[in-house]
Protein backbone atom coordinates (compact mmCIF):
# COMPACT_ATOMS: atom_id res chain seq x y z
CA UNK A 1 0.00 0.00 0.00
CA UNK A 2 1.41 3.35 -0.95
CA UNK A 3 0.15 6.89 -0.86
CA UNK A 4 -2.80 7.90 1.24
CA UNK A 5 -5.56 10.26 0.17
CA UNK A 6 -8.31 12.41 1.54
CA UNK A 7 -8.46 15.16 4.10
CA UNK A 8 -6.05 14.09 6.81
CA UNK A 9 -2.77 15.92 6.62
CA UNK A 10 0.44 13.97 6.46
CA UNK A 11 3.22 14.56 8.95
CA UNK A 12 5.31 12.99 11.66
CA UNK A 13 3.42 11.05 14.27
CA UNK A 14 4.82 8.24 16.42
CA UNK A 15 1.53 7.22 18.05
CA UNK A 16 1.09 4.20 15.83
CA UNK A 17 -1.52 1.69 17.09
CA UNK A 18 0.86 -1.25 17.20
CA UNK A 19 0.07 -3.59 20.07
CA UNK A 20 2.19 -6.22 21.79
CA UNK A 21 1.14 -9.07 19.50
CA UNK A 22 1.99 -7.13 16.36
CA UNK A 23 5.33 -6.14 17.88
CA UNK A 24 6.07 -9.78 18.68
CA UNK A 25 5.22 -10.81 15.13
CA UNK A 26 6.65 -7.92 13.12
CA UNK A 27 8.99 -5.96 15.37
CA UNK A 28 8.86 -2.41 16.68
CA UNK A 29 7.78 0.20 14.12
CA UNK A 30 10.34 2.93 13.44
CA UNK A 31 10.36 6.27 11.62
CA UNK A 32 6.57 6.48 11.63
CA UNK A 33 4.99 9.09 9.39
CA UNK A 34 1.29 9.90 9.28
CA UNK A 35 0.01 9.86 5.70
CA UNK A 36 -3.00 11.47 4.10
CA UNK A 37 -6.15 9.38 4.33
CA UNK A 38 -9.91 9.62 4.39
CA UNK A 39 -11.66 10.74 7.60
CA UNK A 40 -12.63 7.09 8.15
CA UNK A 41 -9.07 5.92 8.78
CA UNK A 42 -5.63 6.86 9.98
CA UNK A 43 -2.65 5.62 7.98
CA UNK A 44 1.07 5.58 8.82
CA UNK A 45 4.17 4.62 6.89
CA UNK A 46 6.63 2.80 9.14
CA UNK A 47 9.83 0.82 9.00
CA UNK A 48 9.74 -2.76 10.32
CA UNK A 49 12.32 -5.51 10.46
CA UNK A 50 10.85 -6.98 7.26
CA UNK A 51 10.82 -3.70 5.35
CA UNK A 52 8.66 -0.65 4.80
CA UNK A 53 5.02 -1.10 5.77
CA UNK A 54 1.74 0.76 6.03
CA UNK A 55 -0.30 0.68 9.22
CA UNK A 56 -3.97 1.46 8.71
CA UNK A 57 -6.49 1.89 11.52
CA UNK A 58 -10.17 2.33 10.84
CA UNK A 59 -11.55 5.10 13.00
CA UNK A 60 -14.28 4.14 15.47
CA UNK A 61 -17.76 5.00 14.33
CA UNK A 62 -20.86 3.62 12.71
CA UNK A 63 -20.02 0.69 10.46
CA UNK A 64 -16.31 0.67 11.31
CA UNK A 65 -16.23 -2.98 12.38
CA UNK A 66 -18.02 -4.07 9.20
CA UNK A 67 -15.73 -2.03 6.97
CA UNK A 68 -12.70 -3.52 8.70
CA UNK A 69 -14.02 -7.06 8.31
CA UNK A 70 -14.70 -6.47 4.61
CA UNK A 71 -11.19 -5.16 4.01
CA UNK A 72 -9.49 -8.04 5.77
CA UNK A 73 -11.65 -10.64 4.01
CA UNK A 74 -11.03 -9.11 0.59
CA UNK A 75 -7.28 -8.84 1.07
CA UNK A 76 -7.07 -12.46 2.18
CA UNK A 77 -9.18 -13.64 -0.74
CA UNK A 78 -7.08 -11.72 -3.26
CA UNK A 79 -3.68 -12.46 -1.74
CA UNK A 80 -3.01 -15.70 -3.73
CA UNK A 81 -3.40 -13.92 -7.09
CA UNK A 82 -0.16 -13.75 -9.07
CA UNK A 83 1.11 -11.35 -10.21
CA UNK A 84 -0.24 -9.65 -7.10
CA UNK A 85 -3.20 -7.29 -7.30
CA UNK A 86 -3.17 -6.24 -3.62
CA UNK A 87 -0.42 -5.38 -1.13
CA UNK A 88 0.63 -8.25 1.10
CA UNK A 89 -1.21 -8.34 4.41
CA UNK A 90 1.46 -8.70 7.10
CA UNK A 91 -0.64 -8.54 10.22
CA UNK A 92 -3.96 -7.60 11.80
CA UNK A 93 -5.30 -6.47 15.15
CA UNK A 94 -9.06 -6.94 14.99
CA UNK A 95 -9.72 -5.42 18.42
CA UNK A 96 -8.14 -2.13 17.29
CA UNK A 97 -9.22 -2.43 13.62
CA UNK A 98 -5.60 -2.29 12.48
CA UNK A 99 -4.04 -3.73 9.33
CA UNK A 100 -0.33 -3.90 8.56
CA UNK A 101 0.36 -3.98 4.83
CA UNK A 102 3.31 -4.09 2.51
CA UNK A 103 4.26 -0.59 1.35
CA UNK A 104 3.86 -0.25 -2.42
CA UNK A 105 5.42 2.69 -4.23
CA UNK A 106 2.96 4.36 -6.59
CA UNK A 107 4.15 5.78 -9.91
CA UNK A 108 2.33 8.18 -12.19
CA UNK A 109 0.18 6.07 -14.56
CA UNK A 110 1.36 6.00 -18.14
CA UNK A 111 -0.85 6.85 -21.12
CA UNK A 112 -3.29 4.06 -21.80
CA UNK A 113 -3.39 3.08 -18.13
CA UNK A 114 -7.03 2.03 -18.59
CA UNK A 115 -5.98 -1.16 -20.37
CA UNK A 116 -3.63 -2.27 -17.60
CA UNK A 117 -6.18 -1.23 -15.00
CA UNK A 118 -8.89 -3.34 -16.66
CA UNK A 119 -6.70 -6.43 -16.83
CA UNK A 120 -5.69 -6.07 -13.17
CA UNK A 121 -9.32 -5.52 -12.18
CA UNK A 122 -10.29 -8.73 -13.96
CA UNK A 123 -7.67 -10.70 -12.03
CA UNK A 124 -8.87 -9.15 -8.78
CA UNK A 125 -12.48 -9.97 -9.59
CA UNK A 126 -11.61 -13.53 -10.55
CA UNK A 127 -10.30 -14.16 -7.02
CA UNK A 128 -13.95 -14.54 -5.96
CA UNK A 129 -15.01 -16.87 -8.76
CA UNK A 130 -14.17 -20.10 -6.93
CA UNK A 131 -16.73 -19.55 -4.20
CA UNK A 132 -14.52 -17.97 -1.51
CA UNK A 133 -15.24 -14.86 0.48
CA UNK A 134 -18.34 -16.10 2.28
CA UNK A 135 -17.79 -13.35 4.88
CA UNK A 136 -18.43 -10.67 2.27
CA UNK A 137 -21.94 -9.36 1.62
CA UNK A 138 -23.60 -9.50 -1.79
CA UNK A 139 -23.53 -6.45 -4.03
CA UNK A 140 -26.63 -4.28 -3.61
CA UNK A 141 -28.01 -2.90 -6.86
CA UNK A 142 -30.52 -0.17 -7.67
CA UNK A 143 -34.11 -0.62 -6.56
CA UNK A 144 -37.61 0.62 -7.30
CA UNK A 145 -37.00 3.89 -5.45
CA UNK A 146 -34.19 4.67 -7.88
CA UNK A 147 -36.56 4.22 -10.81
CA UNK A 148 -39.12 6.57 -9.23
CA UNK A 149 -36.44 9.17 -8.60
CA UNK A 150 -34.97 8.92 -12.10
CA UNK A 151 -38.34 9.22 -13.80
CA UNK A 152 -39.18 12.10 -11.47
CA UNK A 153 -36.10 13.93 -12.77
CA UNK A 154 -37.27 13.37 -16.35
CA UNK A 155 -40.63 14.89 -15.44
CA UNK A 156 -38.98 17.88 -13.74
CA UNK A 157 -36.91 18.47 -16.90
CA UNK A 158 -40.09 18.41 -18.97
CA UNK A 159 -39.03 15.29 -20.89
CA UNK A 160 -41.85 12.91 -21.86
CA UNK A 161 -41.38 9.21 -21.21
CA UNK A 162 -41.10 6.91 -24.23
CA UNK A 163 -43.67 4.13 -24.35
CA UNK A 164 -42.61 1.13 -22.30
CA UNK A 165 -39.66 2.73 -20.53
CA UNK A 166 -41.06 1.99 -17.06
CA UNK A 167 -41.30 -1.69 -17.96
CA UNK A 168 -37.77 -1.56 -19.35
CA UNK A 169 -36.45 -0.21 -16.06
CA UNK A 170 -38.33 -2.79 -14.02
CA UNK A 171 -36.91 -5.55 -16.22
CA UNK A 172 -33.45 -4.00 -15.86
CA UNK A 173 -33.66 -4.41 -12.07
CA UNK A 174 -34.76 -8.02 -12.54
CA UNK A 175 -31.82 -8.76 -14.85
CA UNK A 176 -29.29 -7.18 -12.51
CA UNK A 177 -30.69 -9.13 -9.56
CA UNK A 178 -30.79 -12.42 -11.47
CA UNK A 179 -27.14 -12.55 -12.53
CA UNK A 180 -25.94 -15.78 -10.94
CA UNK A 181 -22.75 -16.68 -12.76
CA UNK A 182 -19.34 -16.87 -11.06
CA UNK A 183 -19.27 -14.26 -8.32
CA UNK A 184 -16.57 -11.63 -8.60
CA UNK A 185 -14.66 -10.13 -5.71
CA UNK A 186 -15.84 -6.55 -6.18
CA UNK A 187 -13.62 -3.84 -4.76
CA UNK A 188 -16.57 -1.57 -4.00
CA UNK A 189 -14.74 1.65 -4.91
CA UNK A 190 -12.12 0.87 -7.60
CA UNK A 191 -11.27 4.50 -8.24
CA UNK A 192 -8.22 6.45 -9.28
CA UNK A 193 -6.35 6.74 -5.99
CA UNK A 194 -7.29 3.23 -4.92
CA UNK A 195 -5.09 1.78 -7.68
CA UNK A 196 -1.35 1.86 -7.14
CA UNK A 197 0.61 1.72 -10.40
CA UNK A 198 4.00 0.04 -10.02
CA UNK A 199 6.74 -1.21 -12.31
CA UNK A 200 5.32 -4.74 -12.14
CA UNK A 201 1.60 -4.09 -12.23
CA UNK A 202 -1.32 -2.50 -10.40
CA UNK A 203 -2.28 -3.13 -6.76
CA UNK A 204 -5.66 -2.13 -5.38
CA UNK A 205 -6.11 -0.74 -1.87
CA UNK A 206 -8.93 0.38 0.46
CA UNK A 207 -11.38 -2.52 0.38
CA UNK A 208 -13.78 -1.19 3.00
CA UNK A 209 -16.74 -1.57 0.61
CA UNK A 210 -15.74 -4.96 -0.82
CA UNK A 211 -18.53 -7.37 -1.70
CA UNK A 212 -19.40 -10.23 -4.05
CA UNK A 213 -21.33 -9.63 -7.25
CA UNK A 214 -21.28 -9.51 -11.03
CA UNK A 215 -17.99 -8.38 -12.51
CA UNK A 216 -19.60 -6.05 -15.06
CA UNK A 217 -20.75 -3.68 -12.33
CA UNK A 218 -17.14 -2.57 -11.87
CA UNK A 219 -15.93 -3.03 -15.43
CA UNK A 220 -18.59 -0.38 -16.16
CA UNK A 221 -16.60 2.17 -14.11
CA UNK A 222 -14.31 2.99 -17.04
CA UNK A 223 -17.18 3.79 -19.41
CA UNK A 224 -19.76 5.33 -17.06
CA UNK A 225 -17.14 7.54 -15.37
CA UNK A 226 -16.19 5.99 -11.98
CA UNK A 227 -19.62 6.45 -10.37
CA UNK A 228 -18.58 6.16 -6.72
CA UNK A 229 -15.43 8.24 -7.13
CA UNK A 230 -14.23 11.80 -6.89
CA UNK A 231 -12.37 11.37 -10.19
CA UNK A 232 -14.61 11.15 -13.26
CA UNK A 233 -12.83 10.51 -16.56
CA UNK A 234 -14.15 9.95 -20.08
CA UNK A 235 -11.62 7.98 -22.10
CA UNK A 236 -11.96 7.91 -25.87
CA UNK A 237 -13.92 5.04 -27.42
CA UNK A 238 -11.00 3.10 -28.97
CA UNK A 239 -9.22 3.03 -25.61
CA UNK A 240 -12.40 1.96 -23.81
CA UNK A 241 -12.93 -0.86 -26.29
CA UNK A 242 -9.32 -2.00 -25.85
CA UNK A 243 -9.63 -1.95 -22.06
CA UNK A 244 -12.91 -3.86 -22.06
CA UNK A 245 -11.44 -6.45 -24.40
CA UNK A 246 -8.42 -6.84 -22.11
CA UNK A 247 -10.77 -7.31 -19.16
CA UNK A 248 -12.83 -10.02 -20.86
CA UNK A 249 -9.74 -11.87 -22.09
CA UNK A 250 -8.12 -11.79 -18.65
CA UNK A 251 -11.31 -12.92 -16.90
CA UNK A 252 -11.67 -15.83 -19.34
CA UNK A 253 -8.05 -16.87 -18.80
CA UNK A 254 -8.49 -16.76 -15.03
CA UNK A 255 -11.90 -18.43 -14.74
CA UNK A 256 -12.48 -20.41 -17.94
CA UNK A 257 -15.81 -18.60 -18.40
CA UNK A 258 -17.14 -15.51 -20.08
CA UNK A 259 -18.45 -12.58 -18.04
CA UNK A 260 -22.19 -12.94 -17.66
CA UNK A 261 -24.57 -10.10 -18.51
CA UNK A 262 -24.60 -6.95 -20.61
CA UNK A 263 -22.35 -3.97 -20.02
CA UNK A 264 -25.19 -1.68 -21.10
CA UNK A 265 -27.28 -3.00 -18.20
CA UNK A 266 -24.48 -2.29 -15.75
CA UNK A 267 -24.08 1.28 -17.02
CA UNK A 268 -27.85 1.83 -16.90
CA UNK A 269 -27.88 0.58 -13.32
CA UNK A 270 -25.32 3.22 -12.34
CA UNK A 271 -27.19 5.94 -14.24
CA UNK A 272 -30.41 5.66 -12.25
CA UNK A 273 -28.69 5.66 -8.84
CA UNK A 274 -28.83 9.15 -7.44
CA UNK A 275 -26.49 8.22 -4.61
CA UNK A 276 -23.75 7.87 -7.22
CA UNK A 277 -23.72 11.69 -7.41
CA UNK A 278 -22.42 12.25 -3.87
CA UNK A 279 -19.69 11.14 -1.51
CA UNK A 280 -20.23 8.11 0.67
CA UNK A 281 -21.23 10.04 3.79
CA UNK A 282 -24.15 11.66 1.94
CA UNK A 283 -25.58 8.51 0.38
CA UNK A 284 -28.97 7.32 1.53
CA UNK A 285 -29.89 10.70 3.03
CA UNK A 286 -32.05 12.47 0.41
CA UNK A 287 -33.18 12.10 -3.21
CA UNK A 288 -29.99 13.26 -4.92
CA UNK A 289 -31.52 13.31 -8.41
CA UNK A 290 -34.23 15.69 -7.20
CA UNK A 291 -31.51 17.98 -5.79
CA UNK A 292 -30.07 18.41 -9.29
CA UNK A 293 -33.00 20.64 -10.27
CA UNK A 294 -32.40 23.02 -7.36
CA UNK A 295 -28.63 23.35 -7.50
CA UNK A 296 -25.31 21.90 -8.53
CA UNK A 297 -22.40 20.83 -6.36
CA UNK A 298 -18.76 20.05 -6.94
CA UNK A 299 -17.20 16.71 -6.14
CA UNK A 300 -13.77 16.06 -7.55
CA UNK A 301 -13.19 16.61 -11.25
CA UNK A 302 -16.77 17.52 -12.27
CA UNK A 303 -20.03 18.74 -10.77
CA UNK A 304 -23.10 16.61 -10.04
CA UNK A 305 -24.92 17.83 -13.14
CA UNK A 306 -21.84 17.19 -15.27
CA UNK A 307 -21.61 13.64 -13.91
CA UNK A 308 -25.21 13.06 -14.82
CA UNK A 309 -24.87 14.52 -18.31
CA UNK A 310 -21.91 12.22 -18.94
CA UNK A 311 -23.81 9.13 -17.77
CA UNK A 312 -26.91 10.02 -19.77
CA UNK A 313 -24.78 10.28 -22.89
CA UNK A 314 -23.08 6.94 -22.24
CA UNK A 315 -26.34 5.07 -21.72
CA UNK A 316 -27.98 6.80 -24.69
CA UNK A 317 -25.08 5.74 -26.89
CA UNK A 318 -25.07 2.15 -25.65
CA UNK A 319 -28.81 1.55 -25.36
CA UNK A 320 -30.43 3.58 -28.12
CA UNK A 321 -30.43 0.76 -30.66
CA UNK A 322 -31.07 -2.16 -28.34
CA UNK A 323 -34.37 -3.91 -27.81
CA UNK A 324 -34.02 -4.27 -24.04
CA UNK A 325 -33.17 -0.62 -23.32
CA UNK A 326 -34.19 1.26 -26.45
CA UNK A 327 -36.68 3.45 -24.62
CA UNK A 328 -34.17 4.28 -21.90
CA UNK A 329 -31.64 5.19 -24.58
CA UNK A 330 -34.07 7.68 -26.15
CA UNK A 331 -35.04 9.02 -22.74
CA UNK A 332 -31.39 9.46 -21.78
CA UNK A 333 -30.64 11.40 -24.96
CA UNK A 334 -33.64 13.67 -24.41
CA UNK A 335 -32.78 14.27 -20.74
CA UNK A 336 -29.19 15.08 -21.63
CA UNK A 337 -30.33 17.56 -24.26
CA UNK A 338 -32.75 19.17 -21.82
CA UNK A 339 -30.03 19.56 -19.19
CA UNK A 340 -27.61 21.15 -21.64
CA UNK A 341 -30.33 23.52 -22.86
CA UNK A 342 -31.19 24.51 -19.29
CA UNK A 343 -27.58 24.76 -18.07
CA UNK A 344 -25.44 25.50 -21.16
CA UNK A 345 -22.28 26.05 -19.12
CA UNK A 346 -21.90 22.40 -18.15
CA UNK A 347 -18.51 20.95 -19.09
CA UNK A 348 -17.62 17.53 -20.38
CA UNK A 349 -15.73 15.05 -18.20
CA UNK A 350 -11.93 15.20 -18.62
CA UNK A 351 -10.27 12.50 -20.70
CA UNK A 352 -7.25 12.26 -18.40
CA UNK A 353 -7.06 11.45 -14.72
CA UNK A 354 -5.46 14.14 -12.51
Amino acid sequence: MGRGKGRRNGGSDVRVPFGARLRDELGVPRRARLLESSPRSAVWRVELDGGTAVVKQLVAGQGADERYAREVAALRLASPVQPPVVPSLWGTDCAERVLVLEYVEHRQPRAGWEVRYAAALARLHAAGADGGGAELPPWAGPDAKDIVSFLGLADALGVPLPDGVQDELAQLLDRLAALDGPRALLHGDPCPGNDLHTEDGIRFIDFEQACLGNALMELAYLRIGFPTCWCVTAAHEPLLAQAESAYRTTWREATGTDVEGELADACAGWLIRGDALVQRAERGTVDQLARVMDGDWEWGTVSARERLVHRLGVVAGMSGGTEALGGLGRLGADMRRAMLDRWPGLRGAPSRRP
